[in-house]
């Protein structure tokens, strides 16, 4: 409003100064228009009285004006209407319309800000150190602030801070200067300030420079209430986090009730990612608490990053616990957050059935058709969990439910129930699983057979792996070593060699090339189990013209029953000739 009424003020001198160039031209005798004490009345006016209304003329003016009216040559009623109308158009003026300098208002006292000063500060703290000499003395910033003799105030000091490059470090001696008490009577620390100061320092990534402004926050904030604020807090811990400062970020979130600032969402956000990124998880869990308790839930993308740093650290229950509360809330995470915690609740490390049962809870929430489709690696995950800690019912049932609703199983789903089945020895069950794939227009692959075959060998149901091994052999499933290796291992166990052997040879017919451990694992049960020394050499004629090499262990114990075929060969002949 000052700055209208200052150029109002300008305005009306103006016009007055042309009404009385307009009354030179028109009175007869300028020494008539002098007499009456008009220009020396005007320039001895108050244009801002506190008691007087303005005033444009003085009662000798009229007068004398009058006079001159009544000559006929003008009308000072209709300069008195012109004079009124512009000083109203000019007191409307919108105070932005001016050109005026640099300007505050503190305390309804206008202070000017100096340009020259602003640009002298701001071209002294973009300087490098080594520019500060003078007369080959280095000197501070602060003797040279000092020596400038600044008219200092509050918007002087956020002109400063606004500045653009202007290192944070400099800034923060600047501010500290500012504060001082001898600087105290123009300038005092007020929110406003502070928080252009943490804006400005924040930008940089310098760790010195962080742990220099919390310092400064911090005991600003102990000594004036109600100046640091939860925005300027979190900026810290945020600068932190980025700077991989993780316990410093906690100790700015631990000073919330001392420097009297309430947390909100992205207080315990910033808190956990700073923690998070540095792997210090002792400390995220009781931040998750607190901030569950409180109610304090981040915007969902942000909350999905919770769940997902959680995870990483293994604090997969923790990880669920928001799940579950931004659920209630109906804040619901990303999809990539919700499948990182399916996944870590079904880990294969810990095997734990509380979580793999909370994983399979979570597969209610994937409603709908569309979403169903996408999610076959978060319903094979929890398959693979609840097959890992033997609930084959529970898998069973939700192959069931993903054949009725989707999404449809694939292979994999099938081979890791058929696998499991075939493990606990409920073989039949392990049958009518690979019969519903092929129902489904599945076809079974050599992994289904194999372990299939695996189970009934263990069981020495030798027959029925071998019907097995001819019905993968009919569908011209690609074998293995590990197929033949599987019926090599269970025809050994039952002391059936010739068998074994047969199926050695009937592994190339298959376009499957045995090598040396097939070999040598046949050749060790030969030697120690039927101590068939004749086999075995046959075994190895047969290694050496494939260029196969037996391995340390197997070598020493051919060695070995070799040379126990000798000693018992020449003890029958010593028994025979006495």
């Amino acid at each position: 409003m000052w700055r209208s009424r200052l150029i109002a003020s300008h305005r009306f001198r103006s016009a007055h100064n042309n009404a009385i160039r307009g009354f030179n031209s028109k009175v007869h005798s300028i020494q008539t228009f002098r007499s009456c004490g008009y220009s020396n009345d005007l320039n001895s006016v108050a244009l801002f009285s506190k008691s007087n209304s303005i005033r444009f003329f003085s009662s000798n003016s009229l007068d004398s004006a009058n006079e001159a009216n009544e000559e006929g040559e003008f009308s000072i009623d209709e300069m008195w209407k012109d004079g009124v109308n512009e000083a109203s158009s000019v007191l409307e003026m919108d105070v932005s319309e001016s050109e005026t300098p640099v300007e505050s208002v503190v305390n309804d006292e206008v202070h000017e800000v100096d340009v020259n000063e602003l640009d002298r500060v701001v071209s002294l703290l973009k300087s490098k150190d080594d520019e500060f000499d003078v007369d080959g003395v280095k000197r501070s910033i602060e003797s040279s602030l000092d020596d400038m003799n600044l008219d200092l105030s509050e918007e002087f000091v956020m002109g400063v801070l606004e500045s653009e490059n202007v290192s944070g470090e400099n800034l923060i001696v600047f501010f500290k200067w500012a504060a001082e008490g001898k600087n105290q009577e123009a300038f005092s620390v007020a929110t406003r300030s502070l928080d252009a100061l943490v804006s400005a320092v924040c930008k940089e990534y310098k760790m010195k420079v962080a742990y220099s402004l919390w310092d400064l926050v911090k005991e600003i904030g102990e000594k004036e209430n109600g100046v640091v604020t939860t925005e300027m807090l979190n900026s810290l811990i945020s600068l932190f986090s980025r700077l991989g400062e993780g316990m410093a970020g906690y100790e700015v979130f631990n000073k919330f009730d001392v420097l009297l600032c309430v947390t909100n969402a992205d207080s315990y956000y910033f808190t956990v990612e700073a923690l998070c990124r540095r792997s210090i998880f002792d400390q995220v869990g009781l931040v998750i608490e607190k901030m569950i308790s409180e109610g304090k839930l981040p915007e969902a993308g942000k909350t999905g990053n919770i769940i997902c740093y959680l995870c990483k650290g293994g604090l997969v229950k923790e990880a669920h616990s928001v799940y579950l509360w931004a659920k209630g809330k109906e804040s619901y995470p990303p999809q990539r957050s919700v499948n990182s915690l399916i996944s870590s609740l079904c880990d294969r490390k810990k095997n734990d059935a509380d979580s793999v049962h909370l994983a399979l809870k979570m597969l209610d929430d994937y409603s709908g058709e569309e979403k169903r489709k996408y999610a076959i690696k978060q319903f094979s995950c929890v398959i693979n969990g609840l097959c890992r800690i033997n609930d084959i019912d529970g898998a069973k049932s939700l192959l069931s439910k993903m054949i009725k609703a989707g999404p449809p199983p694939g292979n994999a789903v099938f081979n890791t129930i058929i696998n499991a089945l075939s493990k606990s020895g409920d073989m039949a069950e392990a049958i009518n699983i690979m019969r519903l794939m092929e129902g489904r227009g599945l076809k079974p692959d050599v992994f289904a057979y194999s372990v299939i075959m695996s189970g009934y060998t263990k069981g020495g149901e030798m027959d029925q792996a071998a019907k097995m091994l001819a019905e993968a052999k009919k569908k011209h499933c690609k074998l293995t070593p590990v197929t033949y290796h599987t019926m090599i291992s269970g025809y050994c166990k039952l002391e059936q060699y010739e068998k074994a052997v047969k199926l050695l040879h009937e592994m190339e017919e298959f376009g499957v090339q045995p090598n040396a451990d097939e070999y040598s694992k046949l050749i060790q049960s030969v030697c120690l189990k039927a101590a068939d020394w004749g086999m075995a050499e046959k075994l190895l004629d047969e290694m050496m013209k494939k260029g196969l090499h037996l391995n340390g262990i197997t070598k020493s114990l051919v060695r070995a029953v070799k040379e126990l075929e000798k000693e018992a060969s020449e003890t029958k002949n010593v028994s025979v000739e006495a």
